[in-house]
């Protein structure tokens, strides 16, 4: 940073001053003084370019009445724009700004002590006043007293935390205590480690505790200050940090204060100094430091000392009361910031985040990006790059240097165990510097840089070995005396690292680096400058400053140095030839010329004569050692090439860094330039090329050539453009010089010249449309090609082509609606293809099916885009047009329409559905999902696979006594049974007699081991009685509920016996039917334990019909994993028998209780009679025994129908009697609507 003094102030009558304070956010300076004086001043701000120069206007100037004694102290309450001071008497006033004045609101006078000190919260919520005598006042800010105390202990300081919970106070004997601020309870005392050592206790001058408001540079950034008058000061992370930063500024301190950003701690007081005849001499200054200790600047003051110093909010001005003079200070601070093709990187930091936010801005497109990035110490950059270089948080000394493009992100990265205190970058090397070491990476070579940032003729004189595209990095002590790396390690094809030994200290520490594309020179703090080769890295001189260097730079041909010192005054130093360099240190060659406070300069790229300076708030340009007229302003200089300098409004930027304006980025032109411009425009060509002969450059060379083909005089600007170096624009000339025409020559210069519909304009004047619409597809203007053409200027191939790029430009800018209209007038069915799909246009995707050509190579990629988003149908229309019918089938199978499929299948005689459909179900199956492999049985028309799947399900559920989903799914197994008969008697499908035969002798063969699959309905059957019998006995319906049970005899090889036999017992014991009852304990009684049974075993025929090992290995896989078996012996089958043993033994008893009270009866009468032979019947049978006629049972009521008049449901073909089943809307065992 940079400070130098810009303003004074002085009060009227010469009244000392005793206290300042600056409003951070309105700009308001509060002055205090003896005699009561009490002053409010507001200084005039510019904008743009002249805020950064010292104001000379006050917009306000008002002084306040009230006060007798000398004003001690004043402070802003900012967010409530209230002002409180407080004189030697103890008074205290609060006041408050009314229509642009001043006045009192609140007073306040203890009249027992003075106060001495006064802080308002960060928020303004709160105030705490401390007296001298030991008592404290907090209050609100609408004048409520919250607490107050009486310390035993006389006060001078005090201060809040930045989350307002805690309170120090600063006493007069040089301690520190902390309070609660809620309670005024005390908690403990602060340790000040900087004064331990001292003979005597020091008194504080100033104790502040920066408040976060503007974020902080780190989380760990010391923040709380404290300050004694003997110069010692103590800056701390928190109140309990152990390891503080120690300074000692070596001055007799008088006051401190953060900048509101809390990046930099100013420390007035007073130094002794030794002058020219050997007198002593008290001098007054300020000295800044960053928070953790580095000393960053020194500014002396006129005057006999420093009573107050007071920040302003953006942190570049510091006012400082001293004697009865206000003096403002500029400071112009070390951005993170750096500025490289276009392209300005910046950092700051943000309340919410503790990164610091880098923005990668380009200043032509005005384009953002945006990066984050934690502990950030230095920004640089050159040619195409910029380098980070942050510090790694698991590490303890580890940096990171961060190689970034325009956009930001990392090109590369490197890891260095030193600190990063100083950087230099180049078009190809990055080096950094700590105080003793020095590390240099080569992070490209020449060859991929740009050939307008290197010298051609240090190009060709360098080696071949140079020349290399790897990276290369060394590191070495600055005590080092470094010999160049060998051929061998030059010719190295790898990333090589050379490092000597690290060497503890130096007793000369680095102070500052720069580097050219030859050489990197390094400074250090007696003045003596290192010169080192680049890119083969070698001591080659050593030679001596006047100063200690802050700042240096080189011009474009390293023959002369800038240097500006630690006190902004700037020099140059002539370098000698390379023959004449020495290793031994010498005085440099020092040339005559010195500009004072002097914080910035820039050489010229391209004339090593040329450079520029900021000077406090001008701008200086200098040709050799004369400078031009300067220019006002406060900016950042990034470069000077061709005559014009680009610089930058950091100050601006910073104060609203996430929304860069492009009115902050400035351009100077040098006075050659400028007179250059006016010449042209008012004299001739002739007196124009006299005036650049004597003085020369590039840039007013060029001027002349196109002022010259403005006016047509080829020979002068032939001349200029071979003074300037420009090929191409020699070459343009002799163009020129061949057209016959001078329409032509005029509109070719109007073309050079970017006036582009000049140069059509008189194309169309000569008749010549077609070097118009060439010059638009030159110039890629497509729109005006398809305008030309329409005129008359081509044909349909052109403008079909100019469409096709229409259509590109918009598509580029991811306006597919408008890049399709121009697709399809050029018919690019490609390109439709691939935006109607971005678009999901699908129904227009659809229509190209129709208009591609069969066999086309775009059907295929148009129905690869259908699957992928679930079109089925159209992508396998897109696959058939487009010849590839294997493909079709893999798409049904991918989509899971595998009834499509298999019928793409069987009409192209594919014989791999079977293989795809089996290797689906096992998939299915290892996974326990049965129930999509029956969805996928069914969408394949697999009936009978599906069937057995739900069957094996319906017999799971049986046994985990889940009836009603039991009889779900027989009644879904039946379905699918009779789907698949009715596909086999089909007449549609098998065309012949035979091929029906063959179709349902097939089916009866894969269904024939499977009793469940021959009688589908069987099971449902089962459940379906099942349960209606347990409704009729629970509805009391005690005759029908035997006669249901005893229906379900039929059914035992479905259901468990031991449930049936036992249902059968309880439903006859209820109807007395002690015959059926006493039937039904014989059975119970006489049941066997079951051996434990194999869960679902799966049996499946081949699915496709013909034997196909591949197939019969799959579903294999599938019955293996259906196999769920568990096989219990030994114990487990004796454990079974004994618990059957039990229970026939409690059956015995049972029916011993009940028949010996009630014997059984086994003739009872038959109720019902056959339909056929009128024989009786039982009212549950099956069968007449007379004549063997087949029964039906009435699936409502269980009875079997003995009648004509009865109702058949249309898809299970069961039978009801009419009367039961018209209370019913769906059939009860299939749940079919009744018809």
């Amino acid at each position: 940073m940079f400070v130098y003094l810009s303003k004074k102030i002085a009060i009227p009558n010469g009244v000392k001053l005793r206290s300042l304070a600056w409003n951070c956010e309105q700009g308001w300076i509060a002055c205090g003084g003896d005699s009561g004086l009490l002053k409010v001043l507001k200084l005039d701000t510019g904008s743009g370019a002249d805020k950064g120069k010292a104001p000379n206007n006050l917009s306000m100037n008002q002084t306040l009445d009230g006060h007798e004694g000398s004003i001690m102290v004043v402070g802003w309450n900012e967010n409530y724009r209230k002002l409180t001071s407080s004189d030697s008497n103890g008074l205290i006033i609060v006041w408050m700004l009314h229509k642009g004045m001043w006045f009192e609101e609140m007073i306040n006078n203890r009249n027992k002590s003075i106060v001495r000190d006064l802080r308002w919260t960060g928020d303004g919520q709160k105030i705490c006043i401390v007296y001298e005598d030991g008592a404290v006042i907090v209050g609100s800010v609408d004048g409520n007293r919250l607490w107050g105390k009486e310390l035993k202990r006389n006060l001078s300081h005090v201060e809040w935390s930045p989350d307002g919970r805690y309170i120090l106070f600063g006493t007069v004997s040089g301690e520190v205590h902390i309070y609660d601020s809620a309670s005024g309870t005390y908690l403990s005392k602060l340790p000040l480690y900087c004064v331990e050592d001292s003979p005597n206790q020091p008194k504080i001058v100033g104790l502040h505790w920066y408040d976060g408001s503007e974020g902080y540079n780190d989380s760990k950034t010391p923040s709380l200050s404290i300050c004694f008058d003997n110069g010692r000061c103590q800056i701390m992370r928190s109140e309990v940090d152990e390891k503080p930063t120690l300074i000692d500024t070596g001055m007799r301190s008088s006051n401190m204060q953060w900048n509101t950003q809390g990046t930099v701690l100013a420390i007035g007081g007073v130094q002794t100094a030794s002058t020219a005849t050997g007198d002593k001499k008290e001098v007054s200054m300020v000295q800044f430091y960053n928070p953790f200790g580095q000393h960053l600047r020194t500014l002396k003051v006129p005057g006999s000392g420093i009573s107050a110093i007071s920040w302003e909010g953006t942190g570049l001005r510091i006012a400082l009361a001293v004697d009865s003079f206000i003096y403002f200070a500029n400071v112009r601070p070390d951005y993170k910031w750096g500025y490289f093709n276009k392209c300005l990187v910046y950092s700051f930091t943000k309340v919410e985040r503790p990164e610091h936010c880098v923005i990668f801005w380009n200043t032509k497109t005005n384009e953002k990006y945006t990066k984050y990035v934690k502990r950030l110490l230095h920004v640089k950059a050159a040619g195409d790059n910029c380098v980070l270089v942050t510090k790694t948080e698991d590490m303890a000394g580890q940096h990171i240097v961060i190689l970034c493009n325009e956009i930001g992100s990392p090109v590369d990265s490197k890891y260095i165990d030193m600190e990063c205190l100083y950087v230099a970058m180049t078009a190809t090397h990055v080096i950094v510097c700590s105080e003793e070491m020095i590390y240099v990476w080569q992070y490209r070579s020449l060859l991929t840089t740009k050939s307008d940032m290197v010298d051609p003729h240090y190009l060709a004189g360098l080696g071949s070995n140079i020349l290399r595209k790897d990276s290369r990095e060394r590191l070495f002590h600055v005590d080092e005396n470094l010999a160049p790396l060998s051929q061998a390690e030059m010719s190295s094809n790898e990333a090589v690292v050379f490092t000597t030994k690290p060497k503890l200290s130096t007793n000369d520490a680095i102070c500052v680096v720069c580097a050219s594309d030859k050489y990197v020179f390094v400074g250090r703090e007696s003045g003596t400058i290192n010169v080192y080769t680049l890119p083969n890295i070698s001591l080659v001189h050593k030679f001596v400053l006047t100063c200690r260097p802050f700042m240096m730079e080189l011009n474009c041909t390293s023959s002369k140095m800038s240097v500006i010192d630690i006190n902004g005054v700037l020099s140059f130093y002539k370098l000698p030839e390379a023959d004449q360099f020495s290793t031994s240190p010498k005085p440099g060659d020092r040339l005559n010329f010195e500009r004072k406070d002097v914080w910035d300069m820039k050489w010229a790229s391209d004339n090593s004569e040329l450079f520029a300076m900021m000077e406090k708030t001008r701008m200086y340009i200098f040709r050799g050692l004369e400078p031009e007229e300067p220019v006002l302003s406060s900016a950042y200089l990034c470069t000077f090439n061709k005559l014009k300098i680009r610089a930058v409004l950091l100050d601006e930027i910073m104060s609203e860094p996430d929304h860069p304006q492009k009115d902050f980025v400035l351009t100077f032109e040098t006075k050659s330039l400028r007179d250059t411009r006016e010449l042209l425009s008012s004299v001739s060509i002739t007196d124009a090329y006299a005036f650049i002969e004597e003085n020369p450059h590039p840039r007013l060379w060029k001027l002349l050539a196109e002022a010259s083909l403005e006016k047509m005089d080829f020979t002068v600007a032939e001349k200029a453009f071979v003074k300037c170096e420009d090929y191409k624009g020699i070459q343009f000339v002799k163009k020129l010089r061949l057209l016959a025409e001078k329409m032509k020559q005029q509109a070719e210069v109007a073309t050079y010249f970017k006036r582009f519909d000049e140069a059509e304009r008189i194309y169309k004047e000569i008749d010549r449309k077609d070097l118009a619409v060439e010059l638009r597809i030159r110039l890629g203007d497509w729109f005006k090609v398809v305008q030309l053409v329409q005129e008359g200027g081509g044909d349909d191939c052109l403008i079909q082509n100019a469409w096709n790029h229409i259509g590109d430009y918009y598509a580029d800018r991811q306006k597919w609606a408008k890049a399709v209209q121009y697709y399809s007038q050029a018919k690019n069915y490609e390109k439709l293809v691939e935006f109607y799909y971005l678009l999901e246009d699908y129904k227009a995707m659809e229509r190209l099916i129709d208009q591609l050509p069969e066999g086309s190579t775009l059907l295929v990629t148009l129905a690869t885009k259908f699957a992928s988003v679930g079109f089925s149908t159209s992508a396998v229309a897109a696959f058939l047009k487009g010849c590839e019918v294997k493909a079709a089938v893999d798409c049904c199978v991918e989509l899971n329409q595998w009834d499509q499929a298999v019928h793409l299948a069987e009409q192209h005689q594919l014989p791999e559905i079977p293989v795809y459909l089996a290797r689906y179900a096992n998939h299915l199956v290892e996974k326990d999902n049965i129930c999509h492999a029956v969805e996928l049985y069914k969408k394949a028309g697999k009936h009978t696979e599906a069937a057995k799947l739900l069957t094996k399900l319906a017999q799971r559920s049986g046994k985990q006594q889940k009836h009603l989903r039991a009889k779900q799914f027989h009644v879904l197994a039946a379905r699918e049974i009779d789907k698949q008969r009715k596909k086999l008697l089909d007449t549609k499908t098998n065309t012949t007699a035979q091929q029906a035969l063959d179709a349902m002798l097939q089916h009866d063969s894969s269904t024939g081991h499977d009793k469940s699959l021959d009688n589908a309905w069987h099971g449902a059957e089962a459940y379906h009685f099942f349960m209606l019998c347990h409704r009729q006995a629970y509805e009391n319906q005690i005759d029908s509920a035997i006669i249901t049970a005893m229906r379900l005899m039929e059914y035992d090889d479905v259901l468990d016996e031991l449930e049936v036999y036992a249902l059968i017992a309880l439903t006859a014991y209820w109807a007395k039917n002690w015959g059926a009852c006493s039937k039904a304990f014989i059975r119970l009684e006489a049941l066997e334990a079951k051996p434990p049974e194999d869960d679902l075993v799966l049996t499946t025929d081949n699915v496709g019909g013909d034997a196909n090992p591949q197939v019969d290995q799959m579903l294999a896989n599938i019955h293996s994993n259906l196999s769920k078996i568990n096989v219990k012996q030994g114990s487990a089958a004796k454990a079974a028998e004994d618990e059957m043993e039990g229970m026939r033994k409690k059956f015995q008893d049972l029916a011993m209780k009940i028949f010996i009270k009630n014997p059984p009866d086994h003739n009872q009468p038959s109720k019902a009679h056959c339909p056929h032979c009128t024989a009786n019947i039982h009212d549950w049978a099956s069968q007449c025994p007379r004549c063997n006629t087949q029964l039906h049972a009435c699936i409502v009521t269980g009875r079997t129908i003995t009648t004509t008049n009865y109702y058949t449901c249309r898809v299970c073909k069961h039978r009801a009697y009419d009367h039961e089943i018209y209370r019913f809307k769906f059939c009860p065992l299939c749940h079919a609507p009744n018809q």
